[in-house]
């Protein structure tokens, strides 16, 4: 998601406004099940075609970055004069997509690829039209179904969104994504994947989980994953501790530089308070030292001071004595 992009027109093109997007969501568009011939003059085209794509976007995220700095020294352009260098720069990349598509209106590939850049650019109706003429060009596509899943996610129906995940994972079960994104869903609007599947809260929950473990399994060294496994812990009533400081556990064991480790030791802290074992709490978060989690590491800590006060209070009141 080129979110800088999004950002900057959500801010500016009061016509064209972008609902802002989760950042659980991925549109990755993952494998498709036909292999792709790297010599067919069509995906050659294709490929010239979203190279241009990403430069145009990675230009895009260039000039708003710089334009911030000059402003910040006052030598900024207008932000409507940047608007439509903007707009100059991605409107010559929409007609190649367009022009490929006169020539190739049944294309999948192609017609997932100018959907995931309308998506970009906050056109989000227009992609999902797109990716559904993508899903029925080709219904073995499991990219198109993964990227109408995320749009009904996101806009509804939400059982539309079930049912498309279900498709991808069905169609391409080795897609790690796939299963994370409907983890994410269904934990999300459980309300309606309860009367969905006809599921109480506690087994939306397991499925949720289980199909987080099934992305991880996949993909086993992703950290990412495995810290919105244990993210989801947070919202299960009524809570499970140990399974969650597992789920930490192993996240911490996938972090690749001392920022995510600290990140893990919060999250550790707060799930042994939550124990109410002090001192483990204690010697996580001494373990925090970058400054960008101060406020946060000092949030926690005066949770843990106060809930073990409360705690050290409650065991310390004598009881009363027995009545004659």
């Amino acid at each position: 998601m080129n979110s800088l992009l999004v950002g900057f027109l959500a801010t500016l093109l009061a016509t064209n406004t972008p609902v802002a997007i989760s950042n659980w969501m991925k549109t990755a568009a993952g494998q498709t099940n036909s292999p792709v011939n790297p010599n067919d003059p069509q995906e050659i085209e294709l490929s010239r075609l979203m190279n241009e794509d990403d430069a145009a976007q990675a230009e895009v995220d260039r000039w708003i970055k710089d334009n911030e700095a000059f402003k910040a020294q006052g030598v900024g352009i207008p932000d409507a004069a940047l608007t439509l260098k903007i707009e100059q720069r991605l409107s010559s990349v929409r007609q190649a997509y367009t022009e490929f598509l006169k020539k190739h209106p049944q294309h999948s590939r192609g017609r997932i690829a100018f959907g995931s850049f309308l998506n970009d650019i906050g056109e989000e109706s227009e992609a999902r039209d797109e990716w559904i003429k993508a899903r029925d060009a080709d219904p073995k596509n499991p990219a198109a179904w993964n990227n109408l899943a995320n749009y009904y996610g996101h806009r509804g129906p939400v059982t539309n969104a079930f049912v498309h995940y279900a498709k991808a994972i069905e169609l391409s079960p080795k897609e790690p994504v796939y299963y994370r994104n409907f983890a994410t869903t269904l934990f999300l609007f459980r309300r309606d994947a309860m009367e969905f599947f006809q599921l109480n809260e506690q087994q939306v929950f397991d499925r949720s989980l289980e199909l987080y473990r099934l992305a991880m399994r996949l993909e086993p060294g992703n950290f990412i994953y495995a810290s919105d496994l244990a993210q989801t812990y947070y919202g299960i009533k009524p809570y499970r501790p140990d399974e969650a400081l597992a789920a930490w556990d192993l996240a911490l064991s996938l972090t690749q530089d001392n920022l995510e480790r600290e990140g893990v030791y919060l999250h550790l802290a707060r799930w042994e308070i939550i124990r109410e074992r002090w001192d483990t709490a204690r010697q996580h978060l001494n373990r925090v030292t970058n400054a960008m989690y101060a406020d946060l590491k000092q949030r926690v800590s005066r949770n843990l001071e106060a809930k073990s006060k409360a705690a050290s209070a409650t065991h310390a009141v004598p009881q009363a004595p027995p009545r004659n």
